[in-house]
């Protein structure tokens, strides 16, 4: 059974946090450090497709995972769960965000994957950078992830970058905000209606 806890300060103010206690399988990773792009259909009061370029050589075990996860379809009707004017669009919960659910637990949840050990690099967080969501322990990180509407440079080397956004922007600007604790949408989020791969 999985225990899952939000923190406050730094890392709810950050990312949005959850704890895993227990194993998992682990994803299947990619041959390479190939350019794989990532597209994700947004619905809701954001309506388009962003396009985000996946940095397979700075983070190849979060590329191998996220991959997997889209492949399989399990980001299709994932909401935008926390969303923070000014700093980022959180979403990716496979487990608790599924659209049309109950979604009151997402950005606790993760995969049926194993965690996967952090892959810091010197990469900054500016606008439209894309990383992953993580507890406390810096291996922590699972399914979920954010991108970036502005410069968040206090994450840097805390945080693995996975990618960047090079189409698209204006549909993450235009993500409903949160305006419940800690960016909580309240209501009817937006959402992940589908997120392909091309390799």
């Amino acid at each position: 059974m999985r225990n899952f806890v939000l923190f406050g300060a730094f890392f709810m103010l950050a990312i949005g946090a959850f704890f895993f206690n227990g194993m998992r399988p682990t994803a299947h990773a990619q041959s390479g450090a190939g350019s794989v792009m990532m597209t994700i259909e947004v619905a809701g009061e954001a309506n388009g497709l962003v396009t985000i370029e996946l940095l397979a050589d700075v983070a190849p075990l979060h590329v191998a995972q996220i991959s997997t996860l889209a492949k399989e379809g399990k980001y299709d009707g994932v909401v935008f769960h926390r969303v923070i004017d000014g700093f980022m669009a959180q979403t990716g919960d496979v487990q608790y965000g599924l659209n049309g659910g109950d979604t009151s637990y997402a950005g606790r949840g993760g995969s049926d994957y194993d965690n996967i050990q952090a892959e810091f690099s010197e990469i900054a967080f500016d606008r439209g950078v894309v990383g992953m969501a993580r507890s406390q322990n810096p291996n922590s990180a699972n399914s979920q992830f954010f991108i970036m509407f502005d410069a968040g440079h206090f994450l840097n080397g805390q945080y693995t970058v996975f990618g960047r956004v090079t189409e698209g922007m204006d549909v993450v600007d235009a993500i409903k905000l949160g305006l419940g604790p800690n960016g909580a949408v309240i209501g009817a989020p937006d959402y992940m209606a589908k997120v392909t791969i091309a390799e």
